[in-house]
């Protein structure tokens, strides 16, 4: 099995989790960071930093993108799509990027979680499409 097959996999195993900030715990509560933890815990084992506070809010703005420099820490930045990849979003404009997906579905589709409905896999449509601002590869086990 591919790492990218691998981790579309695992991703799926999170689908039903509810949604609960900042927690990562399969089928407890997961944000999104928190699904791309507990993929990287299952995949590499212990988390490389400890997490610093975050608020939930979407439209946060100003300030450094902490989240895309931490991707950019620990992921390998991706040029072209590929199913297992980590999606980042920038949800609104003017906004710092704080959402995150897994690519899989042959590029079809992305897991996330969400706030309503916990971790689901959902098509990338083209309003999601357009707001990933970068794509990462989780490093070779």
């Amino acid at each position: 099995m591919s790492s990218g097959a691998e981790i579309v996999r695992l991703a799926r195993g999170w689908i039903g989790t509810p949604y609960h900030h900042r927690a990562s715990l399969q089928g407890a509560g997961a944000d999104c960071l928190g699904l791309i933890r507990g993929i990287w815990r299952a995949r590499m084992g212990q988390e490389p930093e400890a997490l610093p506070q975050y608020s939930p809010s979407w439209a946060e703005s100003g300030g450094q993108e902490r989240l895309w420099l931490a991707l950019a820490q620990h992921l390998r930045p991706a040029d072209q799509p590929a199913d297992g990849q980590v999606l980042l979003f920038r949800l609104q404009a003017g906004a710092l990027a704080k959402h995150l997906g897994i690519h899989c579905a042959g590029g079809w589709g992305f897991i996330y979680a969400c706030p309503r409905a916990g971790v689901v896999e959902a098509p990338l449509s083209q309003p999601w499409a357009r707001r990933i601002v970068a794509r990462f590869a989780f490093p070779d086990t």
